[in-house]
Formats: structure tokens, sequence, C-alpha cells
């Protein structure tokens, strides 16, 4: 049974305690893998409630949904394979055939994918909306409209919407607001606890953090987390047990490891920002930026992604990135190792490139994901690519 006496303490204690079994097991400090594919049947009712790997209910993986309940200010959690099978495990179940989902605009390209094809090739009925004009939203409810969906910060362009105004819609409308909190992380920013119904991380991200596990993460409401997990019952894409342990191990240092990043990624947005060869840099935590003052309101760190355009545009961008040592050229984000990439080339490379210049990923910009290296020298780094 998980340890409950944990409410009291902050997130940096949580990480460590929350959710960890009592008594421990065996008198073990750090939790045991348990790689046993099924369990021997002690008279559960129901097929949900069989102990069984793919029914998400292992030792393993009953600690991490303690724990990650806990951190978010959530009633109940679920993690699953990747974090593109919490979005779609989640959407689907929350939207019918026949329903309508509003959802925000300039999106991650796995999830714009799902909800621009699949869902509605499913029946469902799908509008975009701006997030900065809550008063634009009404005009697009209809009677089937069922859910509204919105990220704490865009990928890759760092947009922070008005994330209130969307918990507020939701609620006057009796529908479900999601969000996918996985750029804030909730050393950041706790968005169950400020008011959505249901939030997803790729936990492949900042709450493992170390670029070796592919997972994702559903919190919320405790009714609305039961139907989800039933729905991935019957999907399959349940998280290993050994993948649940990298996780619940890499969830530890998320507190300290989020903390630098917040501080390096502000660091380098504002020596960019200053570069005569940037011609723009997307990032939350830039004073001068139109939606910090929201950013800071919302946040208790801006993160560790940012975005930046060179002058010379393409041609540039592939240059600066062939002249790193320290930043790798790699997709992803979240890890301790600082990444650059291009969207257009990796998450945003299913989109129209014509859409995607509509949102404002242009080919030549470049997404910086920042490790926990000594700001100078990776500051140094950039200058040098840059130079080139």
């Amino acid at each position: 049974m998980a340890d409950d006496h944990t409410d009291a303490y902050r997130i940096d204690t949580q990480l460590i305690h929350a959710g960890e079994p009592s008594p421990r097991i065996e008198g073990a400090i750090s939790m045991p893998v348990f790689q046993t594919a099924m369990y021997e049947f002690a008279g559960e009712e129901g097929y949900h409630a069989v102990r069984y790997i793919r029914l998400n209910n292992t030792p393993n993986h009953l600690a991490l949904h303690a724990k990650l309940a806990r951190l978010e200010g959530a009633e109940a959690a679920l993690v699953t394979a990747s974090g593109m099978a919490a979005i779609s495990t989640a959407l689907l179940e929350v939207v019918q055939p026949g329903d309508h989902l509003l959802i925000q605009d300039s999106l991650y390209g796995g999830t714009h994918g799902f909800v621009s094809k699949l869902l509605p090739e499913n029946g469902v009925e799908v509008d975009f909306i701006d997030l900065d004009d809550p008063a634009s939203w009404a005009a697009k409810c209809k009677p089937t409209t069922k859910a509204i969906y919105v990220e704490a910060m865009t990928n890759p362009l760092l947009e922070v919407g008005d994330l209130a105004a969307a918990v507020a819609f939701a609620k006057e409308r009796g529908l479900v607001s999601l969000i996918d909190a996985t750029f804030a992380s909730p050393v950041n920013f706790r968005a169950a606890a400020f008011g959505f119904d249901v939030v997803l991380h790729s936990a492949t991200k900042y709450l493992n953090g170390h670029s070796d596990v592919v997972a994702g993460v559903v919190c919320g409401r405790a009714p609305l987390v039961e139907r989800i997990t039933r729905r991935l019952d019957y999907l399959g894409g349940t998280l290993d047990p050994h993948a649940c342990v990298l996780l619940h191990r890499g969830m530890k240092t998320l507190a300290l490891r989020v903390r630098h990043q917040n501080a390096l990624a502000t660091a380098l947005a504002e020596h960019l920002d200053a570069h005569p060869a940037v011609a723009r840099v997307n990032y939350p935590g830039l004073a001068s930026r139109p939606r910090h003052a929201r950013a800071r309101e919302l946040f208790d760190g801006f993160g560790g992604v940012l975005s930046f355009e060179l002058d010379g545009g393409l041609d540039a961008a592939e240059r600066f990135m062939k002249h790193t040592r320290l930043a790798v050229t790699a997709p992803s984000l979240g890890g301790v190792e600082t990444l650059v990439t291009r969207p257009a080339t990796t998450s945003h490379a299913g989109i129209d490139p014509e859409e995607r210049r509509r949102i404002g990923i242009d080919d030549g910009l470049v997404r910086v994901s920042v490790g926990i290296e000594d700001a100078a020298d990776v500051i140094a780094d950039f200058d040098r690519a840059l130079s080139a």
C-alpha cells in the first residue's frame, strides 16, 4: 500500500516519498522491478481487476500512479506506453463518434495528425481555436461539443495561451478540459490543481529526464482516469515494468533538473536574443515577449525549451546545427543533454509545409532543449556554432 502522509510536503519531498510502498517491499529502498507478466489469482472480481501487466495494475504501475497523482494535485493517474498513447487514448474516451472537439491551434505534430486525420475518420468533428482569443470560442461551440484541448506551452513556438479562460469555458459549458503539460512539468505548473480535468504528459521528456524511456501519463479526476484506464486495457498501450522503474527513478530528480533547465534556458534565450545573427527567439521567459506576463503568472518557471530563427534562414540553421559540439542534433527533449533540431524535419514533419508556415514554423526554425550542462559552456558552444 502506498504511503499517504505526504500531502503537506513540498514537491521536492513528494518526488522522493509520495506513492512509495509502505511498508517497503522486503525492506528495499528502491522500487524493485516486478518483471512478471501475470500474478496468482486472488479472487479479484471483474476483468479490469485481474493482476496483469496489460491492465496497468502491477506494483510498479500502482506506485507510479500514486506518485504522479500527488505531484499534479490530481485524484488519479495512469502511465502509458508513450505520450501519444496517453493523448490518443484519452481523446478516444472523451469524444465519441458524433461528438465535437475544440482544440488549440499550433499543436505538437503528432497530436495535430491524430486530431485532424484519425479523429474525423472515427466520426469526431474537430475545430481549431485561437487560445489567445477566448471571445471567439463560443461561436465554434456546438450542442455536440464535449471537450476542449490545449497545451501548456506550444511546441515549438513556446506560446502560452489563456489557460485560465480554457478552464472557465469548460466549466461553464460542461466540457471536459484536457491539457498537454509536458513542456511545463509539475515543477513549473500543476495543471490538475489549476482546474483541468485531464492532464497529459509525454513522460519520455522531463518526467523521466534521461532520454532512455518512452512513456506517457494521464492524470485527473478519478472517474475520467478510470474510464481512460479501461479503454487502455483494451488498446494495450501499457508501460513495461522495467520502463516503469526507470521512470520512477528518473522522476526523483525532476525538481533539481527542471530548475537548472529553467535557469539555463533563460540565460541562453537572453544571450541569443541579443546576438546579431539571430532574427527571433521564442521563449516565454523573455520579458519582451507578449505572453511573458501571462507565463509569469501561471508558471513557477519558464521551462527548458526555446526556439529561434537565424537571419540566414534555413542554410544558416543547418550550418549552425552542423557546428555545435555540446549540443546534439536529435529529436525529443527534456533530457540531461542539450539537443537541437529543426521541427520541420522531426516533430512537425507530418504537417503540410503550407500549414506549418501558416502557424509560424518555418523550415529554418531551430528548437533547443537545454540539458543540465553549465550555462557558460552551452552559450560558448552556441557562439562557436553561430560564428561558423
